[in-house]
């Protein structure tokens, strides 16, 4: 950051928090620079509250999703010129004042994205049913990232500038968190977790379950895309070998008893065409996703040898 001071902006998703979201911008502006908040689409005096505790609010004009406002804010906040952007949530679950914890590791030149985990102290308090749910989601993207961290879900993050450039959110909802792990990993980005304390203080505004599938639906997209190997390809091994198996007895049976197992042979062939499914399905994934990189790949060079063109012009 050349000596100077960095530009640190907060940037807050909000959807209907007109009780929480003042506070929530009052006391964030202790810690940071400039706080920007996005309303999704609002229907309350979220907005209003917000702009009068201080905070810049850009408006959508619907409810896109979280995964859009993230995109939204993040883009603003580039324009703003951040050095480092902190995402936090406005029901008032995250508490400001571990900003500055969240934000160290960056300070130090240590790693790029910090992500602030409620799993890190033991202590997590959120209802058994959130925290199962939060794991299977963590597991999941841990698995299909390649990147492992205890807390895939979080809301409450910090990025470098170098990281906000990396990172591209294309989904809308909140599998965005997800996505962001996958974009970590791709972009080659230096990521820690520090602990963070979580406050609940209403019952969730969605079902838990049905949101819970959703952002998992929407997490096995991301992984069948980006690791089709991963997804497809080991199941359909484990089926082929599970058929493989299966075969060896009927020929065990009908060399002792010459008689002809019926329902272990339909098993076995059950088994062995799933298994070839899963891997054609995991071959065709795999071959589309090297077609797509290498015309994204080129697309990129001959941008940059058109930007040297018109420079040296």
């Amino acid at each position: 950051m050349n000596g100077r001071k960095p530009l640190i902006v907060a940037v807050i998703p909000c959807f209907n928090e007109e009780r929480f979201i003042g506070s929530v911008v009052l006391k964030v502006k202790k810690h940071v620079d400039k706080v920007l908040v996005v309303d999704d689409g609002c229907t309350d005096g979220s907005a209003e509250v917000a702009m009068a505790a201080g905070a810049l609010v850009v408006r959508h004009d619907c409810n896109r999703g979280l995964g859009a406002a993230l995109r939204t804010a993040f883009q603003k906040a580039k324009e703003l010129g951040a050095d480092i952007v902190v995402r936090l949530d406005g029901d008032g679950q995250h508490n400001p004042d571990e900003i500055p914890t969240l934000i160290a590791p960056i300070l130090r030149g240590e790693v790029d994205v910090v992500i602030g985990s409620r799993f890190l102290t033991g202590r997590e308090r959120a209802p058994l049913y959130r925290r199962i749910g939060q794991r299977l989601l963590t597991t999941t993207t841990n698995l299909g990232s390649g990147t492992h961290v205890t807390d895939s879900q979080s809301g409450f993050r910090a990025f470098s500038a170098e990281a906000m450039e990396k990172i591209a959110i294309t989904e809308d909802g909140f599998s965005a968190e997800s996505e962001m792990q996958f974009a970590i990993a791709r972009g080659g980005l230096r990521v820690t977790e520090v602990p963070i304390a979580a406050i609940y203080t209403d019952k969730a505004k969605r079902n838990p379950v049905g949101h819970g599938l959703n952002v998992l639906s929407r997490v096995l997209v991301l992984l069948s895309l980006r690791q089709p190997m991963v997804l497809f390809g080991i199941p359909g091994l484990l089926f082929l070998g599970g058929g493989f198996v299966l075969g060896l007895r009927v020929v065990d049976i009908w060399g002792d008893s010459s008689r002809l197992a019926i329902g272990t042979l339909l098993g076995a062939v059950l088994l062995s065409l799933t298994g070839v499914l899963a891997l054609f399905a995991a071959l065709m994934l795999q071959s589309m996703k090297e077609l797509l990189r290498g015309q994204w790949e080129r697309f990129q060079g001959a941008a940059t040898r058109d930007l040297e063109g018109d420079r040296e012009g």
